[in-house]
């Protein structure tokens, strides 16, 4: 859950206390900031553009998304089990119209160029439909492939004009893109500022290769939203999540979402158990986390 405890101010407080003071504080004002523009607020114009990315093993297919005009500071957008499809793209275009250049990379570049085209057609049920995903997850998720991966979409971004170089880069998951935000913010830690994982898979386990004991190398504001599914299954994950990044001198805000199931951000996500996955309400809310990290961390 949200810590929202604050150190008390007194002439002995650390700099990392004072840090984490100011952070709370900026967060806090770009909230109230972004609550009050919202209706008012003019979204941009946006560009979006098929690329094709050289990287290490193989041609990445991509949406490269950005403003009509300017340069911004760079957004890398992991998807889901499901890829890169059309509802992906739309949180792209989403974000990049808040000011940002997006990359929406097809993670299973390895395996075939467009896997899926929406995931409301998927049954969690049918163990065909299930099978599919090992192979796609595996070959983004192999060792050292999501570092290879990162290094190479940021460098794409840094490479196109409509990328202010000067400004530091976020990114952000979505299920099996969780981790994914935390290997990035791990092995680029001068180039990411701001890194989200909402529902996050496997952010949390016993291995040695967990992605919360990179904690120490992430210099990145985290934020991680918590499907209440994933949180019972396994409710001490945003406990060691917290004590991580804590340890680290860099507080990571995580909040559970109550109502909310694994999967809730995404529009298109299949039924479960007869019931839709996507909550309207919680994504705005999770939205709005969003615009303000991306507003205070990568200002």
């Amino acid at each position: 859950m949200t810590d929202d405890k604050q150190d008390h101010q007194n002439d002995d407080a650390s700099p990392s206390d004072l840090a984490r003071r100011d952070f709370v504080a900026l967060s806090v004002a770009a909230g109230l900031a972004a609550a009050a523009g919202t209706a008012s607020a003019k979204e941009l114009d946006v560009v979006e553009t098929d690329v094709d990315i050289k990287m290490p093993d193989g041609t990445c297919n991509a949406a490269f998304i950005h403003p009509k005009s300017g340069s911004h500071p760079g957004v890398l957008i992991w998807t889901d089990a499901f890829g890169l499809r059309p509802s992906m793209r739309d949180i792209g275009k989403r974000i990049a119209a808040q000011g940002y250049s997006v990359l929406v990379p097809n993670p299973f570049y390895r395996v075939d160029k467009a896997p899926f085209t929406d995931a409301s057609n998927f049954s969690f049920s049918n163990p065909a439909d299930r099978a599919k995903l090992g192979p796609l997850m595996g070959s983004v998720n192999a060792p050292g492939n999501p570092e290879k991966d990162a290094v190479a979409y940021v460098a794409f971004l840094d490479a196109q004009k409509q990328v202010n170089k000067s400004k530091k880069i976020g990114t952000q998951g979505y299920c099996m893109g969780g981790p994914l935000v935390v290997r990035t913010a791990a092995v680029l830690p001068d180039r990411i500022g701001a890194g989200a994982s909402f529902h996050g898979g496997g952010l949390v386990t016993d291995k040695p290769e967990s992605p919360h004991l990179l904690a120490p190398k992430i210099k990145a504001k985290m934020y991680f939203g918590v499907a209440s599914n994933d949180d019972k299954t396994q409710p001490d994950a945003k406990v060691k999540l917290k004590e991580a990044f804590e340890a680290a001198n860099n507080p990571a805000e995580i909040e559970v979402y109550s109502d909310a199931l694994h999967g809730w951000c995404v529009r298109d996500m299949p039924l479960s158990d007869g019931k839709p996955i996507y909550n309207k309400p919680d994504a705005e809310r999770a939205w709005g986390k969003l615009v303000v990290l991306y507003k205070t961390a990568l200002a």
